[in-house]
């Protein structure tokens, strides 16, 4: 505890500040003329993802109905326990999102667990540290980044999970019927972490990341593969502890000290604050006490039904996220792509939402629920990451700006407010001979650059695509989907789309980046709704709802097509969230519907919500993509 302490007061001394700048604008030097002389330029497109998740109590099982059947029971058991074994339940992997292999056609196309006649799809372990993990709109939990908490600090500053009962001790513990349970939010224990998952912020969080692939037809395979492997694997480990890890975008049954106390509890030692719930690696808690110090000690949260403050960042926790990668092989046509993105966010943004409620109990009394259902945003994780860390005087977190050179987003990274810098040597030893340790104080500060979408310097080397050195998109402002394949849907369709307008010469760079600033805020407040900005193939300008959509969806089929991905597997990627949009229904809509009924049943808004919710992780159990909720 003691050097977490020494650490924070060490990042914000102004000293540290002089030799970390002075750090950084040299760093940045040698970037400028490495992409200038085209050291960042590669081969072929590549593609990696993030996925964000919360972790619930879970539902027991029902005692077996003979408890004396002896053999019978035991293999069951031993069953349960393998963990091989299908945790679906339900009928075929509903509830681990897994991506039904589809009807084998006669080409063989189309995204399966194990494809016949082509290579495998299981994820390459040896291609070093992962794509980008931990870079969405979180904190920055990378842990090969200088953001991410020691392994070393966890067993002695991460305070005990909710639920420690072992695998083992199941048979202990009085069985709990079903119906009384309430999905509250809990914490995990530190052996989910022993796997596939990576800690996030929170310590109700996890996150799965893939690889980065080819940007082609069996790269996109095994996004999907590692997706399902990973996803289910964490909550394998999850389920051990009586924990059930969720993919949604915002918890809304509050753990049992309640929300508030859960998202304030904290301690002070010598001038630091501690946040209870927080994992206490150095750099988040110095990251966390230079936020809180430019709000004065209190950070304000204020979205339609709650205004209140917080002590520290936490509440950022709320949210959970998806972020698809895209490289781009030329540095030169990288602000193409770059651009043409920023134009993509609302239209995404309005397919995808998924969290109009903040956790039942942070509503008052006074909160009316049916005014609330109507004016609440259809996304509330764009206003919890924003207010949660833009205390200081140039928002970190927004819309970024259009860029004109690939070296562009160096300098928007070394003219970005500082926050909690680090040096390396405090973290780190040995000479520095890896891309990740020359730049190592570069990347630290891009680690804070959090725009909704930002540009990746330098990465994991893909097979047939690209080496050490190279630059991507990291698209940050999409909502974990309610299953693997709306996710994998939401991944496609936005890869495809960037690539898509550009191979096309798509106008769309021609609206006015105040259009798609506005567009994308629109789509947080309204969803589907939203007044979106968009310019025709035709280089018409329209708000046209359907005109908006055909293209998009028209778009990404383009650009998944010219990078060789087959029709029927591109069919398979976009058709969960081309039928959610056919039926003009998202997640989102879905649960404000969903509280609204049990509004209209004469339930309070608390117990509608929570009702709400529990429905949501029912559907997500029994199908294997929100439309089928439909």
């Amino acid at each position: 505890m003691d050097d977490i302490v020494d650490l924070v007061h060490r990042s914000l001394a102004d000293a540290t500040d002089a030799e970390f700048t002075d750090r950084v604008d040299a760093q940045a030097a040698r970037l400028r003329e490495a992409i200038e002389s085209g050291e960042f330029d590669n081969d072929a497109f590549s593609v990696g993802l993030e996925v964000e998740l919360y972790a619930i109590d879970s539902v027991p099982e029902p005692p077996s109905e003979d408890d004396e059947s002896g053999e019978e029971d035991a293999e069951d058991a031993a069953a349960e326990a393998d963990p091989d074994a299908d945790l679906s339940g339900g009928g075929g992997g509903a509830w681990d999102g897994s991506l039904e292999a589809p009807t084998e056609s006669e080409s063989g196309s189309g995204a399966s667990l194990e494809p016949e006649g082509r290579a495998s799809l299981e994820p390459d372990d040896g291609g070093g540290d992962q794509f980008g993990s931990g870079e969405g709109p979180s904190l920055d939990v990378d842990p090969d980044s200088p953001l991410a908490p020691d392994e070393s600090e966890a067993a002695d500053t991460d305070p005990e999970p909710t639920v420690e009962t072992a695998a083992d001790d199941a048979d202990d513990e009085p069985y709990m019927n079903p119906e009384e349970w309430e999905g509250r939010l809990t914490r995990l224990p530190e052996v989910v972490f022993d796997g596939e998952a990576n800690e996030e912020l929170g310590l109700h969080n996890a996150e799965v990341n893939t690889d980065p692939n080819a940007f082609d037809e069996t790269g996109m395979a095994v996004q999907t593969t590692s997706v399902e492997m990973h996803t289910k694997q964490a909550r394998q480990q999850a389920s051990k502890h009586n924990c059930e890890l969720v993919l949604d975008a915002m918890w809304t049954i509050p753990p049992e000290e309640g929300s508030e106390a859960y998202l304030s509890d904290h301690e002070a030692r010598d001038g630091v604050v501690l946040a209870d719930n927080m994992r206490r690696a150095p750099r988040y808690v110095a990251l966390d006490n230079e936020a809180a110090a430019h709000a004065d000690g209190e950070i304000p949260f204020s979205v339609p039904g709650y205004d209140g403050a917080f002590p520290t960042i936490l509440f950022e926790s709320l949210a959970t996220s998806i972020q698809p990668h895209l490289q781009v092989p030329d540095a030169e046509a990288f602000p193409a792509y770059y651009n043409a993105a920023i134009r993509t966010l609302g239209p995404l943004l309005a397919l995808s939402v998924n969290s109009p409620f903040l956790p039942a109990d942070m509503y008052g009394d006074d909160v009316d629920g049916e005014w609330l259902c109507a004016n609440t945003h259809r996304e509330l994780r764009i206003a919890a990451f924003e207010q949660s860390v833009n205390t200081s005087e140039n928002p970190k977190v927004r819309v970024p700006r259009d860029i004109d050179a690939a070296t562009d987003v160096v300098d928007r990274v070394v003219a970005d407010d500082l926050f909690a810098p680090f040096l390396r040597e405090w973290l780190e030893e040995g000479e520095r001979e890896s891309f990740a340790e020359e730049f190592w104080e570069f990347d630290h500060k891009r680690g804070t650059y959090w725009r909704w979408l930002r540009c990746v310097v330098g990465g994991t080397p893909v097979d047939g695509a690209s080496g050490e050195r190279s630059l991507r998109i990291e698209y940050r402002p999409l909502p974990t989907q309610p299953h693997v394949r709306d996710i994998i849907g939401m991944q496609a369709l936005t890869v495809g789309l960037i690539r898509g307008l550009v191979v096309t010469d798509h106008p769309l760079a021609e609206l006015p980046w105040a259009e798609a600033s506005r567009g994308f805020y629109d789509a947080a407040r309204h969803g589907l709704d939203a007044d979106l900005a968009w310019v025709t193939g035709h280089g018409e300008r329209t708000t046209d709802r359907e005109v908006v959509f055909d293209e998009v969806f028209r778009l990404a089929r383009s650009g998944l097509d010219e990078q060789g991905v087959p029709e029927s597997q591109i069919d398979e990627y976009l058709g969960p969230i081309e039928r959610r949009y056919e039926a003009g229904e998202t997640p989102s809509s879905w649960k404000v519907d969903r509280v609204r009924e049990y509004l209209a049943d004469g339930m309070a808004l608390g117990d509608a919500i929570s009702e709400m919710q529990r429905d949501y992780f029912e559907a997500s159990r029994a199908h294997h993509e929100f439309a089928e909720w439909l």
